[in-house]
């Protein structure tokens, strides 16, 4: 669990506390179970996994410029060895309470694996695609990862995963499922470590993977399903965080990803397709509306980062609207003030739901 997380949660506590909503007792107990499974990051901690990296560096420069001098029977012994001490030293840290170096000598062991795949391969000339050798690193990796309850190695994992997908789409050209597969098992795993920034990169991963079907499947024309794949997740979202107030945590983020999945295919609906005018139009006013309706929950739910990222498309629409319709017969001017009577409209409605909120005519 990240430290400002953690500070997050001490500063609001201290908040309750003060204001007589919290009992001691409740506040201690809370801070124990925030601290359950807690690492400690700092410096040190930083450098080591750093270190880690650059001990892997150094021991594949050093293989590879004497490889061919040592026998192969060595080789083996010499690459079995280095996965072997890189998990000795994690067992060693983890005895001494440093996780943070344990996970990063999990993190070197498993670069090394991967090295020794390609290097065995080179050496016993195993024919193959790359693809197959980064599958075997990252089911490897995986199992690192799950057992030793490592989450950068889940993070590895999970890029390992994206690398390994990619190469397949890239040499079949075609969408490639089993990537779901691979993602499931590392986002289960998250899960079960409780290590939510994992689940960032987890959504991240799946976001890609869905933008990516639309120049995939039906000739590369399906961002139609993509743009409804993130309206729809927007509206789980949203239930969700209305339905599970306190999975909050995890319906916000989404909502953010939803956001961004969505506009990706309402956008290449618009500018990738080459659709006649008045669609173009119509699609161009659907996406303002659910981007204004986006920032108005975002806004009213405290979510900066959706918020953000509401603006930020709203702004791309409109320069990428400008861009397209400068010159032609559907008239600048007049989308502009199509586009301005739709935000006053929506800005009205919205006063006026204040209003009748603050009155008591509507539930706050």
């Amino acid at each position: 669990m990240w430290s400002p997380y953690r500070k997050r949660v001490v500063r609001d506590l201290d908040r309750w506390r003060s204001n007589g909503w919290l009992s001691e007792e409740g506040r201690s107990a809370i801070l124990a179970d925030v601290q359950t499974g807690a690492r400690e990051f700092n410096l040190a901690s930083v450098l080591g996994i750093l270190a880690s990296v650059l001990f892997g560096f150094a021991a594949l420069s050093f293989v590879a410029a004497h490889w061919e001098d040592v026998p192969r029977l060595a080789r083996l012994i010499l690459l079995l060895a280095a996965i072997w001490i890189g998990y000795g030293a994690a067992g060693w840290f983890e005895t001494r309470g440093q996780s943070y170096l344990a996970d990063a000598a999990v993190l070197f062991s498993a670069g090394m694996f991967g090295a020794s795949i390609m290097l065995i391969s080179q050496m016993y000339h195993i024919g193959g695609d790359a693809s197959d050798g980064v599958l075997l690193w990252w089911m490897g990796t995986f199992f690192a990862g799950v057992v030793l309850r490592s989450n950068p190695a889940l993070a590895l994992t999970m890029i390992l995963v994206c690398v390994w997908s990619s190469l397949q789409t890239l040499n079949l050209n075609v969408a490639h499922w089993p990537f779901l597969i691979g993602w499931g098992l590392v986002t289960v795993a998250f899960v079960w470590q409780r290590w939510w920034p994992g689940l960032h990169l987890s959504a991240l991963a799946l976001s890609i993977f869905i933008i990516s079907l639309g120049f995939l499947l039906g000739d590369g024309h399906f961002h139609g399903l993509v743009a409804a794949l993130g309206v729809l997740a927007a509206i789980g979202a949203v239930a969700l965080e209305k339905i599970r107030p306190d999975l909050d945590n995890i319906a916000a983020p989404l909502f953010a990803y939803a956001i961004a999945v969505g506009f990706e295919g309402f956008f290449a609906l618009q500018f990738f397709e080459n659709p006649s005018s008045g669609h173009l139009i119509l699609l161009a006013i659907v996406t303002l509306v659910l981007l204004i309706a986006a920032i108005a929950h975002a806004l009213s739910v405290t979510n900066r980062g959706a918020l953000w990222l509401g603006y930020i498309a709203f702004s791309v629409e409109i320069l990428a609207l400008y861009s397209e319709t400068v010159g032609s017969i559907l008239g600048t001017s007049l989308f502009f003030l199509i586009a301005a009577v739709i935000v006053a409209a929506l800005a009205y409605a919205a006063l006026q739901l204040a209003r009748r909120s603050a009155s008591g005519g509507l539930p706050a």
